[in-house]
């Protein structure tokens, strides 16, 4: 829904001069392929595909229809001209999160759902733990890998497993409201976050910050440059900054000074004065990775397939 949310909110600003063909719930592969193929054939002047595991299907298609642009989220192949890609510094709302997690936790372990072991993933628990230590040198991170993007009994179980493990703060990188769910059925021993969506619906407890993807902006922007001419092959990869990424209202579980603390954190970060990545920081095993004050560069973290010191837990395969 958040997909079709920007959308809309595109549309709304470009009116009578744009329209949309939808489909949701695409599955990965075959399936994948007709469907975009479909759209190009329909006429389709832009086609976005919006999970990562489109990306084999969308450089398939946009081989057979040069003439139609094809924008992939999250992946990383532009094989043909008409390929760009886009994405967002989710790692930067963990960060965010990260600070309210190291505050918030009364048992200094805090919790994080996975979904697969891909760079943006990584990133994000990597951010999340390092902002979480910075605030709180006791906390210990538990993560849980689900495997999927969205599967609420999946989800739900991996809640619960964090909440059996000691957790009380739960940050998620899947996008059900399962974990949340979860959270709430503890009776206010457990807190989280909203994830790609406000949730706002668990606010203010366990629900009491969230990361919001707001990719109207990005929809505008580009069939706006489609539209007027200028439209090119690109590579985004837009954050706090630039309103791609947003941070749902701090609720008012959250003492002051900890708001203040956490928002001072996505201030710092929409400002260029702070970079969640800045070291000194070592890899799980040891090896130095950032020396002090060196931050990483976008193709360090684009290709981020470690955890950082302090994580416990191998990686799965």
């Amino acid at each position: 829904m958040r997909w079709r949310r920007g959308a809309e909110a595109a549309k709304a600003a470009l009116g009578s001069r744009v329209t949309i063909e939808w489909a949701e719930n695409v599955a990965e592969g075959e399936t994948a392929e007709l469907v975009i193929e479909q759209m190009a054939a329909s006429g389709c002047s832009i086609i976005f595909t919006t999970s990562f595991g489109h990306m084999e299907a969308t450089n398939a298609v946009a081989a057979k229809f040069p003439e139609v642009k094809f924008e992939h989220a999250t992946g990383y192949k532009r094989d043909h001209p008409n390929v760009s890609t886009f994405n967002a510094r989710f790692y930067e709302g963990r960060a965010v999160q990260g600070t309210l997690a190291g505050r918030m936790t009364r048992t200094n372990r805090i919790g994080y759902i996975a979904s697969f072991p891909i760079p943006e993933v990584l990133a994000g628990i990597n951010a999340y733990y390092l902002a979480a230590k910075r605030v709180n040198p006791n906390v210990e991170l538990v993560v849980v890998w689900a495997n999927t993007w969205f599967d609420p009994a999946v989800e739900a179980k991996a809640a619960e497993d964090l909440i059996a493990a000691g957790v009380d703060v739960i940050a998620q990188h899947t996008d059900s409201t399962a974990p949340l769910e979860v959270a709430a059925a503890a009776g206010g021993a457990v807190v989280g976050f909203g994830q790609a969506s406000d949730m706002a619906n668990f606010a203010p407890s366990p629900r009491i910050s969230s990361i919001i993807n707001n990719w109207g902006p990005y929809y505008f922007r580009r069939i706006n440059a489609l539209l007027d001419g200028t439209y090119e092959q690109a590579d985004s990869w837009d954050g706090i900054a630039s309103g791609v990424v947003l941070i749902g209202a701090i609720s008012n579980e959250v003492p002051p000074l900890v708001k203040a603390e956490a928002e001072g954190v996505r201030d710092a970060i929409a400002a260029g004065t702070f970079n969640p990545f800045t070291g000194p920081i070592s890899k799980q095993d040891g090896t130095p990775w950032l020396a002090a004050g060196e931050t990483a560069k976008d193709s360090d973290i684009l290709s981020m397939d470690f955890y950082v010191q302090g994580i416990k837990g191998a990686l799965p395969k």
